[in-house]
């Protein structure tokens, strides 16, 4: 198979970069397929938590739960946040221990609780009355923690409005647990996914330990607090690092909170993103009014969804043809399958690859068969 890609961006782990091109250049297998980067993934598991005391570090399932790439993530004996049976089965068939598990998805269902209850998981997020009362009936004295809402502002994923409250409501709310028998142990918050705004963790941090001292003053002991994740890879733009992040939380956290606290992290996109490249085929070419168009083999539906919520990918093609501005579409047949607009590349040939940078977070996981496409396979390598 001929190489078709010579040139890469500065930014991608050179390391990363020349196992996909060995990979397209011997192997058979055909596109689209996502290449996850073994060594990446390692590397980000023993970075992530690095500056940040006390801390433990649990990956976030949805982020990319396939089984190989959990295996991995098992042996490097890394944490895991989850939100569903489906989830938990995965893990469960691993070997992967309830201690090692926790779920800070506010809003359960049943079934999953009743599984989890039954695994042994003793950690569980919420956010209203009803879920304390669901609680106390399926998981009765385990560990809780509240989500309290903070600010999202510099994410490109805002998380804010569906789950979270205020202050008061969420001391309330600890109360409310403690009286029903369950064990207030913390609080979590989110900044959003790829948050970009670095001082987002020290508000997030801040208004965390005023809800701690009201609660403390009512006789609630809490022993631990949530980061959750949000942490930013790099897409088109830089972003902040994972050691700038950490270090100013970090400081933010031991100022104000006892020293022996806990403090869990759940990284997603962080740990696996840009340790993804989706290799892809060009399948067709359009001149549609002033518009460009070019056309792959993974779109919206099978593979870059979140291409929809604004996240913009790098794309790389071998051509040396004259650069043009081109609309990038996925191959269904339908109009919502648009990946990006305004995307500066050399003029690919149809049947040449086109390979899309940081893709392995949140593509897999979202993917479908809508229209009778294929979910793309992930290989390891």
């Amino acid at each position: 198979m001929e190489r078709t890609v010579e040139t890469t961006p500065e930014f991608i782990n050179s390391g990363t970069w020349n196992k996909v091109l060995n990979y397209i250049a011997l192997s058979d297998e055909a596109p689209p397929y996502l290449l996850m980067d073994r060594d990446l993934v390692a590397k980000k598991v023993s970075l992530i938590g690095k500056g940040i005391r006390n801390s433990k570090t649990y990956y976030a399932v949805k982020a990319n739960p396939d089984k190989e790439v959990l295996k991995l993530m098992n042996s490097l004996e890394t944490g895991f946040e989850i939100a569903s049976e489906g989830e938990l089965q995965i893990l469960a068939a691993l070997g992967v221990g309830p201690e090692r598990i926790i779920t800070s998805n506010p809003v359960k269902t049943f079934k999953f609780l009743e599984q989890a209850v039954d695994y042994g998981l003793r950690y569980f997020a919420f956010d209203s009355a009803v879920e304390v009362d669901k609680l106390a009936r399926y998981a009765p004295g385990s560990n809780v923690y509240i989500r309290l809402s903070v600010p999202n502002e510099g994410s490109e994923w805002p998380l804010s409005k569906k789950f979270g409250v205020e202050t008061d409501e969420a001391a309330a709310l600890l109360v409310y647990a403690k009286e029903k028998g369950l064990n207030p142990a913390g609080i979590t918050f989110h900044v959003g996914s790829q948050c970009n705004n670095v001082y987002n963790w020290n508000i997030a941090v801040d208004k965390a330990w005023e809800l701690w001292e009201i609660v403390g003053q009512q006789g609630i002991t809490l022993s631990m607090l949530n980061i959750g994740g949000g942490y930013p890879i790099r897409y088109t733009k830089k972003v902040a690092d994972i050691e700038t992040i950490e270090k100013k939380a970090d400081k933010a956290i031991y100022q104000k909170f006892p020293k022996d606290i806990e403090v869990f992290i759940e990284p997603g996109r962080a740990v696996v993103g840009d340790a993804g490249v989706f290799v892809s085929t060009v399948i067709g070419k359009a001149r549609r009014g002033d518009e460009n168009w070019l056309y792959i083999d993974v779109g919206v539906f099978n593979g870059l969804m979140e291409s929809i919520g604004g996240i913009k990918y790098t794309y790389v093609v071998g051509s040396r043809s004259d650069e043009k501005i081109w609309t990038i579409a996925g191959p269904s047949c339908d109009s919502f399958d648009v990946i990006d607009r305004g995307v500066e590349l050399p003029e690919p040939e149809i049947g040449n690859r086109i390979l899309i940078l940081s893709s392995g977070a949140y593509t897999i996981s979202y993917a479908s068969e809508f229209n009778g496409f294929s979910i793309p396979k992930t290989i390891l390598i």
